[in-house]
């Protein structure tokens, strides 16, 4: 079976998700926010971190996000606010990378260790 929907509140199947090309999952997850009149600033950019997370969360236990987004949805976010937090952190992180930051010989371990941090009161306040 082919997933040929996204919904941010409906976990997709692993392993179904994890074969579509990325441009696929990128399509899907846009389609869902335009459907949802979800006004965005970057439509694109904002699907692209969608998409990372998902694909995190895919893997399963070899990856710490999917217990991230667990413990945020038990902390009462719903599973779309549980991504959009995750990807607030993936994309602080990505912007302290490209701003020439060190982040020691393993970029994944500082972005693991600010995953670690995330609360859904810290996302809560962010705004």
């Amino acid at each position: 079976m082919t997933i040929t929907s996204y919904d941010p509140n409906e976990a997709p199947d692993p392993e179904e998700w994890l074969s579509l090309d990325e441009a696929e999952r990128i399509e899907l997850i846009d389609a869902y926010h335009v459907q949802a009149r979800i006004e965005l600033p970057n439509v694109r950019a904002h699907a692209a971190l969608h998409a990372v997370v998902e694909n995190q969360i895919a893997l399963g236990d070899e990856l710490p996000v999917l217990r991230k987004v667990r413990s945020l949805m038990a902390s009462g976010l719903d599973r779309h606010d549980a991504i959009h937090a995750i990807a607030w952190v993936l994309a602080n992180h990505v912007d302290t990378l490209a701003g020439g930051s060190e982040a020691g010989p393993d970029p994944n371990q500082a972005w693991f260790k600010a995953l670690k941090r995330l609360t859904a009161r810290r996302w809560l306040r962010s705004g």
